[in-house]
């Protein structure tokens, strides 16, 4: 479309919208605002792109809607390595004490906690024991630990151990890390405790991990005296394989390995990312159980700590929850949960910790959410019988024991990873803030033909029309208030001449100067030089009124010519002999 050219053009501001149309890059709009009176082509023009606006805040609507609900998407990828860290393993006996080191003083005082005994059994749980009753003048001890006697009376590694190799070289106790948990003493392998360097493993398979073989010691195995739920039926070990970022929970989420045979465990390192809210739940925030944000809830998830802990896990976060919940039910914690309560005693054990833990686990109170990063091991399991005869009479000469005790209490447990490979689980923004651009985009270019800068032409369109409309009208009011004081009327003439014929002497007028006669003088006969007022130069009577004649030294014109239309001059032949000079104003425009 052909914008309109000349002087007419020429004299519209910038805040004009036929101008602004008249250059707009958005489609349409020079149509709608172009020169000429309303048709019906002008205004098919203005439904048209009315409908496309509309169709176009739609989509945006919709998208931004979208964007807003959060959506997240779930990838599964498989990755290779060249070398993975081998994970924590903890070991615990099913048999929480060993029975050879049980005393009357632990039965006087974990007794009725642990194996439901009466002060009235004691003697005979101590012959079932092959232990002599207690002297009549036995004396309890005036307090007890129950952590001490989990590390006096629990099996200790040392006796397990039978044998050790991790990727075909040796290992030890010295490997393993004592730690407390509800199945008391156990044992992580490669727990990275005290700045320990982790181990890593460069194969996969059988024989490039962790082989034990392991004394289970059953002749120490407690008698089952009343059936009571501390009380163990099984016979084995309890492994659980875990990251070194989370604690051990392994009376819920341990596996059994069995004596007499030899068990294999390919394990497949998996890495778990959530995302934050409000794409999802996940929390990175550390974990503190003697540390409650909100005392009337007592089961959410931990706040914030006051210091250093450890990465935040959903294991930790549990156990943290069970030890506020029982500090808060006890006002003592049990010896494998972490804080700074005391710990219980073996009668709180018995009346409060136990049956409040166990309620509470069967309600499932706890609610954590899942940590923001996490690794976890798929395992998958097989086993054989071992040992084999001849097996069994090396086994028995090389560790003085009979057959049978071999056959019924070794065991051997073989870690690996089945390959290098991992798997990643990563939950991903399902909508970017990139993709919400590029469609408002899209849908901005279809409609209506715009992009990024016309929305800065129509931004810039209003400023202008802010400076010319708003801005403006202040800034003439204050011109024409300036002027006023500056300009305001003098005589030039003495005070003392005050005959209504008395002539000007003589007028001098300067390049700025402007001489305004009054309105109400005949038109004089005599003609002399005019000059003309341009409309920037302003003009009034000493009566208030804009004169008839105004003369400005700086621009001469000739009588009857006529001026154009906006330099709004008059052009008077005047006389200045005949004017009053109560009727001549000098006024100073600069």
């Amino acid at each position: 479309m052909k914008t309109p050219s000349g002087p007419e053009e020429a004299r519209r501001p910038a805040s004009d919208i036929r101008v602004f149309a008249s250059s707009c890059t958005l489609h349409g709009l020079g149509h709608v605002f172009g020169p000429g009176r309303l048709t019906p082509r002008r205004g098919l023009w203005a439904v048209a792109v009315l409908l496309s606006l509309a169709a176009f805040l739609y989509q945006v609507e919709e998208r931004v809607r979208y964007y807003g609900e959060f959506h997240h998407e779930t990838a599964l990828d498989e990755r290779e390595s060249h070398q993975l860290t081998f994970p924590a393993v903890t070991l615990c006996n099913i048999n929480p004490l060993r029975r050879s080191r049980l005393t009357p003083n632990d039965l006087h005082w974990a007794g009725p906690a642990l194996l439901g005994l009466e002060p009235t059994e004691h003697a005979a749980f101590l012959r079932a024991l092959g232990r002599p009753p207690t002297s009549p003048g036995f004396m309890p001890s005036p307090t007890f630990d129950m952590a001490r006697l989990y590390a006096r009376a629990g099996h200790t590694l040392e006796d397990m151990l039978l044998d050790c190799r991790y990727r075909g070289q040796p290992c030890g106790p010295e490997n393993f890390t004592a730690i407390f948990t509800r199945m008391g003493q156990c044992y992580t392998f490669n727990s990275g405790a005290n700045g320990a360097e982790l181990l890593t493993t460069p194969k996969g398979g059988a024989g490039n991990g962790l082989e034990v073989m392991l004394d289970v010691q059953e002749d120490e195995y407690l008698p089952v005296w009343k059936d009571v739920e501390e009380t163990p039926f099984e016979v084995g070990i309890r492994v659980q394989i875990h990251s070194q970022e989370e604690p051990p929970i392994i009376d819920q989420l341990g596996f059994g390995v069995a004596p007499g045979y030899q068990t294999f465990v390919s394990c497949q390192k998996q890495q778990l990312s959530f995302l934050p809210a409000p794409w999802g739940d996940c929390s990175s925030r550390s974990q503190d159980p003697d540390f409650d944000s909100e005392p009337s809830d007592p089961l959410g998830p931990p706040g914030p700590t006051p210091g250093p802990r450890p990465p935040y896990s959903l294991m930790g976060c549990r156990l943290a929850c069970e030890t506020r919940y029982v500090a808060r039910k006890c006002g003592c914690r049990m010896m494998h949960m972490p804080g700074g309560a005391p710990v219980c005693s073996p009668q709180q054990y018995k009346d409060c910790a136990n049956p409040a833990l166990d309620a509470m686990l069967r309600k499932d109170a706890c609610t954590c959410p899942n940590p923001c990063a996490s690794t976890r091991y798929a395992k998958e399991l097989s086993m054989v019988r071992m040992p084999s005869r001849p097996a069994t009479r090396y086994l028995a000469r090389k560790y003085n024991r009979s057959e049978a005790y071999i056959v019924d209490n070794v065991l051997v447990l073989d870690i690996f990873f089945e390959a290098l490979n991992y798997e990643t689980v990563e939950q991903k923004k399902a909508y970017e803030v990139s993709e919400l651009l590029g469609d408002i985009g899209g849908q901005m270019g279809l409609f209506i033909g715009a992009s990024l800068l016309t929305i800065l032409e129509i931004l810039d369109y209003l400023c202008e029309v802010f400076r010319d409309r708003v801005l403006g009208y202040f800034w003439n009011r204050k011109r024409s208030q300036k002027h006023s004081q500056k300009h305001s009327s003098t005589n030039l003439l003495q005070e003392g001449m005050g005959s209504h014929r008395n002539e000007v002497p003589h007028l001098s007028l300067g390049p700025s100067t402007v001489v305004c006669v009054s309105a109400g003088l005949p038109h004089l006969p005599v003609p002399s030089p005019g000059l003309c007022l341009p409309p920037t130069a302003p003009a009034t009577s000493s009566h208030g009124s804009r004169p008839d004649v105004c003369v400005f030294g700086a621009a001469p014109c000739h009588p009857g010519h006529a001026q154009p239309a906006h330099n709004f001059a008059v052009c008077t032949p005047i006389k200045f002999s005949a004017v009053h000079q109560s009727q001549l104003l000098l006024l100073q425009t600069d």
